[in-house]
């Protein structure tokens, strides 16, 4: 039985973007894409990552491999496989690359283990590589296989989508682990520049932020009446369903039903009319969903009208989170105990990950009914929740931290300076829900700013800059 499963995400026309990004920017995109199909020659590009649901580089990795394969340019994408225990240790390291002490430092048990499992992914994702290829490695899953690919004579580049921007004995101690693993990788790709260790030599790092993708399920625009419509067919909105469910344009072109239902924790649902703050994220505790309810019904709910909504995957779909599903029993048993009042303005939602495309579209919908979107988390590689909330017009919620500094310019929401004063919090969703003239002007300037600086065509430019430097250097 294989170790890897092969993602075949289907081909996107980059033409689509042209209307977006502009003639310029779609020029520059197009002779870009020639000129590197020219210098690849035969050679492939590998993503390489641990799954194909769920989180933003599953989503990413989405659309940039269509849209690459549109122009086309023979890009694959192969997914990983571990055990329970694999994955309860990448979860860590994870974790304390974000500088969470909890669990402690790898033994020399849980090192092995890692390099065992990874090692056999790498022995058959080998043979399926020739000299010469590009291969592309996420996070941590993936960094015991760099050594491999450089012996079969691979350009490897290690891509960390995750960091912050100090040290404490957590990230030293997740770096002391992956340093040896990926220290021959021929390139390092951080979001940001605040996030590269000191041991990675600068000549060898490039800076990429994430991108969305306009036309994704998730991003793609949706009328009113659609999304009312998927809201009230998952059942989060008190609103009768339609006789005949919304319809939402799938990745190969093709319009499919949102039929599917979520699970819903609640004592009452948001009607149309009510003010609706809506923070979408994995259930994991960097993303502090249990903070935002703490910060909800101490600082918003006693003076402002309206509902909190948290959603999340549904909690066994992820296949590399272990941590949800306990995340996720915890903010039940906190809505539990809180005062009937308050509770009956908080809903928890998981969506199910079945059909990622259906999934992604219930998200789009719950983010266009949004008045305001949260992002409260604690640490933060990038947040790409973030931008997609702002596309859709909506203004930020956010917490000072990594890649949500670069994402909230003025004027298109508010920057929280420490991500844990949960009156601040609060004080700063009620300056919104009390004005919404300035909630329509901040959502208006965020869209601006994100069609400007994180649609994809700047990621795939960001890549070919970099893939040209490998394949031309001595």
């Amino acid at each position: 039985m294989s170790l890897l499963n092969q993602v075949e995400p289907p081909h996107r026309t980059p033409a689509q973007l042209e209307p977006v990004i502009g003639v310029e920017r779609y020029r520059r995109l197009l002779e870009a894409a020639a000129s590197f199909r020219r210098l690849l020659g035969r050679r492939a590009i590998w993503n390489v990552n641990s799954t194909a649901v769920g989180g933003g580089v599953a989503e990413m990795l989405q659309a940039l491999v269509g849209y690459t394969r549109g122009v086309p340019i023979p890009v694959r994408w192969t997914v990983i496989s571990g055990d329970a225990p694999f994955f309860a240790i990448t979860k860590r390291l994870h974790n304390q690359i974000h500088g969470a002490t909890s669990g402690g430092p790898l033994n020399s048990d849980e090192a092995d283990h890692y390099a065992r499992v990874t090692a056999a992914n790498a022995t058959e994702f080998v043979a399926r590589v020739s000299p010469g290829d590009l291969v592309l490695l996420h996070d941590p899953q993936t960094a015991g296989m760099v050594d491999s690919l450089v012996d079969r004579g691979a350009r490897v580049v290690w891509r960390c989508h995750i960091g912050v921007d100090w040290r404490n004995a957590a990230t030293d101690g997740a770096w002391e682990i992956l340093q040896p693993h990926v220290a021959r990788a021929h390139r390092f790709v951080f979001s940001r520049q605040q996030y590269v260790p000191s041991w990675v030599p600068q000549d060898r790092v490039a800076i990429v932020p994430p991108s969305i993708d306009p036309f994704s399920p998730k991003n793609q625009y949706l009328d009113d009446p659609t999304v009312q419509a998927i809201l009230a067919t998952i059942g989060v909105l008190d609103h009768p369903a339609p006789p005949k469910p919304a319809s939402f344009i799938r990745y190969n072109g093709l319009t499919a039903p949102v039929a599917s239902r979520a699970e819903v924790t609640c004592e009452s649902l948001p009607t149309l009319d009510d003010p609706l703050v809506v923070q979408v994220s994995r259930w994991d505790r960097l993303k502090d969903m249990s903070g935002v309810m703490r910060a909800f019904a101490d600082h918003v709910a006693p003076a402002c009208d309206g509902y909190l909504m948290l959603v999340g995957p549904a909690v066994s779909d992820v296949a590399d989170d272990p941590e949800g599903a306990a995340v996720y029993r915890e903010c039940l048993a906190q809505w539990h105990a809180l005062p009937a009042p308050v509770r009956a303005r908080i809903v928890l939602v998981t969506l199910p990950l079945d059909d990622i495309e259906e999934n992604a579209a219930m998200v789009n919908a719950i983010q266009r009914h949004a008045t305001l979107i949260a992002q409260k988390s604690l640490a933060e590689g990038f947040g790409l929740t973030v931008a997609e909330g702002m596309w859709k017009g909506r203004p930020i919620v956010g917490s000072a931290v990594g890649g949500i500094l670069d994402q909230i310019a003025n004027g298109t929401g508010i920057l929280l300076p420490d991500p844990r004063d949960l009156e601040a919090f609060g004080a700063a969703v009620r300056r919104l829900l009390d004005d919404p003239d300035k909630t329509t002007r901040m959502g208006a300037a965020a869209h601006a700013h994100i069609r400007e600086h994180f649609v994809g065509d700047r990621h795939l430019l960001r890549y070919a800059e970099l893939f040209t430097t490998l394949l031309t250097e001595k």
